[in-house]
């Protein structure tokens, strides 16, 4: 299937220094490298370091199908689940078919977007043969200190990621994510860029909610650097339609949206 949107394969000659290794047939295929052989690889070296490193009692491999291996980590306190996926960093380079900042936008400033794509992007494994376009460094940087003029987005942030990971998506294999939520957040960010339209936290939280509850209905949400690419053109359709009815009702409360906005300003 040929790369799309996100989606791009990963030459070998893209390396400024391409080491011995990445042409090995366990995770190389006709000078690409495959992001399912690479998992394959880790998952052999994760298992002989466990054992290796006498760690059979404290960390279980629970899954590695698909493009992750998933692990049960026993500290002092409790077991932690964590799961690598791989990843390769492209610094200093930014990718053509993200074309950001757009023009005539006020947010974020200008010195701040060339700051944010001199971090480069990364390649994620998404399909078996293909990897995906990510830019995890710069969205880092977007978010940082930006309530330093003394709005609230990062606590509405908060707040609607607390009230979808409690009641609206739980669970381990959310239809939304935390990174589903960024981009609602950047995209707001953007459509209100003045500082007097971040003061107020429930109004906000609430603007917030609505597009959420749009791009879950219209099963649409463009990713925020690259805008032909729908971030929920794979999700379960039926889930999402959950979502929308209970982000519907929700909106539909004013008293509750009230006391959660209350309660949910002192948790963030």
């Amino acid at each position: 299937m040929e790369p799309e949107k996100l989606h791009q394969w990963l030459e070998i000659e893209q390396f400024q220094k391409s080491a011995p290794h990445w042409h090995d047939g366990d995770v190389c295929i006709q000078g690409d490298l495959v992001p399912a052989r690479v998992v394959s690889v880790l998952l052999g070296h994760l298992n002989m370091a466990i054992s290796s490193c006498g760690l059979s009692d404290k960390v279980n491999v629970v899954e590695s199908s698909g493009l992750s291996v998933r692990l049960n980590v026993e500290t002092s306190e409790e077991t932690v689940e964590i799961e690598l996926v791989p990843m390769i960093e492209i610094p200093g380079c930014w990718s053509k078919k993200a074309r950001w900042p757009r023009f005539f936008k006020k947010w974020p400033s200008k010195d701040r977007a060339q700051c944010a794509k001199s971090f480069g992007f990364d390649l994620v494994a998404r399909t078996n043969y293909h990897w995906q376009l990510s830019f995890l460094r710069a969205e880092r940087l977007l978010l940082e200190g930006i309530d330093e003029d003394g709005g609230c987005r990062m606590k509405c942030f908060r707040a609607i990621r607390q009230m979808k990971e409690e009641i609206w998506c739980p669970g381990n294999r959310p239809v939304i994510t935390s990174q589903h939520l960024q981009m609602v957040l950047l995209w707001a960010c953007e459509k209100h860029p003045s500082t007097k339209a971040w003061k107020d936290m429930s109004r906000c939280f609430l603007r917030i909610v609505r597009r959420l509850l749009k791009c879950s209905r219209q099963r649409f949400l463009r990713h925020y650097f690259i805008r032909r690419a729908n971030l929920l053109k794979y999700a379960d359709r039926t889930q999402l339609d959950s979502l929308a009815d209970k982000l519907s009702l929700f909106l539909q409360n004013p008293t509750l949206n009230s006391t959660f906005h209350q309660g949910g300003s002192s948790m963030c």
